[in-house]
């Protein structure tokens, strides 16, 4: 592994900025069946997302390849937050990698219980999902609402000493606000963004192709929105030395490189995975020759970096209406 690419993220030492996201690699073993790919080669794996108790997921079809991306509707399939504890995550390899835990709750109070759990645990980090119904309040998503993200972050943080990374929705009106409401309950780290809600629909069928009509959009497609996101993340969490784990579409060095000047301390790497499972590798050679090409001694030097150009409109897009 090049030098130049260790960092430090929420107190953790990281090989590389690569994380690869929940639900990606499975409980971190899916990958390591690849000839060529290694552990090694990323700075942190999320785990898949973990409820209090199992849950067997959405109907099918829960993925729909769609242009430059994909939609998913897994439903949380999982064994339950024990299983994991007990049963698969003494089985993880942690010489080579870091490992972060990703939870969900459908209730404040449940959220707070998974943290209670896993801080028992030689977890590196516990990510919160806030992008889960909250059924207590007709089900209006934990991470659409800046007060009920506090809460939740607010539970967490009281119930875990380990870093928390809270993952924030794209799906709402103003993410900054979100963001500096979670840093004010306590998390340590935000990553920025999950998926995007989107459908697909099979014209002979006349119906939604994924079985719970609508899913997450990840890929290519929601690069451009997920880099803003990142941006504007970064003018409130840059005030109080919260790093950003910087993802969406993220599939090169270069997209990797845009969303580090943007301002994210580390980058995921999650969709790219399905169709190149060796990029990592290659991501990291890329950030690697751009530090030495540009006189940077390590990631540090190149986070947020961004120059915007001189402001010249107030509109919103570039159409001139």
């Amino acid at each position: 592994m090049h030098n130049n690419l260790k960092t430090q993220f929420c107190s953790l030492s990281f090989n590389s900025p690569i994380v690869l996201l929940s639900g990606c690699v499975g409980f971190g073993e899916e990958y390591t069946r690849i000839d060529g790919f290694s552990n090694a080669d990323t700075g942190a794996i999320c785990l898949k997302g973990t409820t209090l108790e199992p849950r067997l997921g959405n109907i099918p079809h829960r993925v729909s390849e769609t242009p430059n991306g994909m939609i998913n509707a897994i439903g949380l399939q999982n064994p339950g937050a024990d299983v994991v504890i007990n049963e698969i995550m003494p089985k993880l390899d942690k010489n080579e990698t870091r490992f972060i835990i990703n939870i969900s709750g459908s209730s404040v109070e449940e959220y707070g219980e998974i943290a209670k759990r896993f801080n028992d645990t030689d977890i590196d980090a516990i990510e919160i999902n806030i992008s889960c119904p909250n059924v207590k309040e007709g089900g209006v998503a934990f991470g659409n609402d800046p007060d009920m993200s506090y809460r939740v972050v607010e539970i967490c943080r009281k119930n875990t000493s380990k870093p928390i990374i809270t993952k924030l929705s794209p799906n709402q009106t103003d993410i900054a606000l979100s963001a500096s409401r979670c840093i004010d309950a306590g998390t340590d780290g935000l990553a920025v963004v999950n998926t995007l809600m989107g459908m697909s629909i099979d014209t002979k069928t006349r119906k939604p192709i994924i079985g719970n009509n609508q899913g997450g959009l990840s890929g290519p497609a929601i690069k451009p929105v997920a880099l803003l996101k990142v941006h504007q993340v970064y003018q409130v969490s840059k005030n109080h030395n919260v790093p950003i784990i910087g993802q969406g579409g993220i599939a090169s060095a270069n997209d990797a490189i845009e969303f580090i000047i943007a301002g994210a301390a580390a980058i995921g790497v999650g969709t790219a995975l399905f169709y190149d499972p060796l990029v990592c590798n290659k991501i990291n050679n890329g950030i690697s020759e751009y530090l030495i090409n540009n006189s940077l001694d390590s990631i540090n030097d190149l986070v947020g970096t961004l120059e915007l150009n001189s402001a010249t409109s107030q509109c919103e897009t570039g159409s001139g209406k």
